[in-house]
């Protein structure tokens, strides 16, 4: 599954026949407010500079719900994730490439959102803003409307109950620091701790220095030696369902389909009927 794309790619791939529309989704998770700082501006940055002709798109208005009892970021209302698409120029006949600031984890979850609701081809640009060698613009492009219309897939797609059995069945990859996993800090959710069952694996780990996926076979490694052997079925979750969708990226360059919890631990842990792991084993 060609998932990612190069810089150097997607400036082939802009000057070709049928150019990528492209989505600019910079954003941070950021606990920013809790020591009086003001948080990430995407918008801010988007306006400061972008790749040429791309469209800003909001995580947390565009690609998330109202964060609730499903969680900080649950899906996003269909009917207004497809119009948002479509502002942006998004097609079906058109190819899209998706970029956050470098850390990947805003990227992943628009491609993660496109991919499951049917379009048939979506990438990441590897290593994000970062590796851009081009010019930047500050010009807001005015997109020709598109015509997507989301279509949920059957399949990848997880709530609590499928994640809680998945974790016994198959493999459930918690995708948050291994503090976080393991109980011992917990700077947002209710508790800290982790879905019983499930085995920790940073996404972090899935990128080298600079920000870009490692080798699809050393991820391919990665995640056999976690647990994700052939015929495994395999799932991901993560605080919000943001970095997770990194993870089913990362998976997905391994070539291992895989799903996503996108209420994840901040959904998980709000209700406190739901049992609590804590320590390095999945238990």
């Amino acid at each position: 599954m060609n998932v990612i794309i190069s810089a150097s790619e997607l400036v082939s791939a802009l000057a070709g026949e049928n150019p990528p529309v492209v989505l600019d989704v910079r954003w941070q998770l950021s606990v920013a407010k809790a020591a009086g700082e003001p948080p990430f501006d995407g918008r801010a940055a988007y306006a400061s500079g972008h790749v040429p002709g791309a469209v800003y798109v909001d995580l947390d208005r565009e690609l998330a719900g109202t964060s609730g009892a499903g969680g900080r970021h649950p899906l996003p209302d269909l009917a207004e994730f497809g119009a948002a698409m479509r502002r942006a120029g998004v097609s079906p006949a058109r190819p899209v490439v998706v970029y956050d600031g470098g850390q990947g984890w805003a990227a992943a979850r628009a491609w993660w959102l496109l991919h499951w609701t049917g379009h048939p081809d979506v990438r990441v640009l590897d290593g994000g803003l970062t590796a851009w060698r081009g010019e930047l613009s500050v010009d807001v492009p005015v997109p020709t409307e598109g015509d997507f219309e989301p279509c949920p897939g059957t399949a990848g797609l997880l709530d609590a109950d499928a994640a809680a059995a998945l974790a016994r069945s198959g493999v459930l990859f918690d995708a948050r620091a291994g503090e976080r996993y393991r109980g011992e800090v917990e700077p947002i959710d209710r508790v800290g701790g982790h879905i019983p069952g499930a085995v920790s694996a940073p996404t972090t780990d899935n990128v080298g220095a600079d920000g870009r996926f490692l080798p699809a076979e050393d991820l391919r490694d990665r995640f056999k030696s976690l647990g994700a052997s052939d015929g495994t079925e395999v799932g991901v979750y993560c605080g919000s369902g943001v970095s997770g969708a990194h993870e089913v990226l990362a998976l997905a360059v391994a070539g291992i389909p895989a799903a996503l919890y996108v209420g994840s631990w901040s959904e998980w842990s709000s209700d406190p009927s739901r049992p609590v792991a804590v320590g390095p084993d999945p238990l």
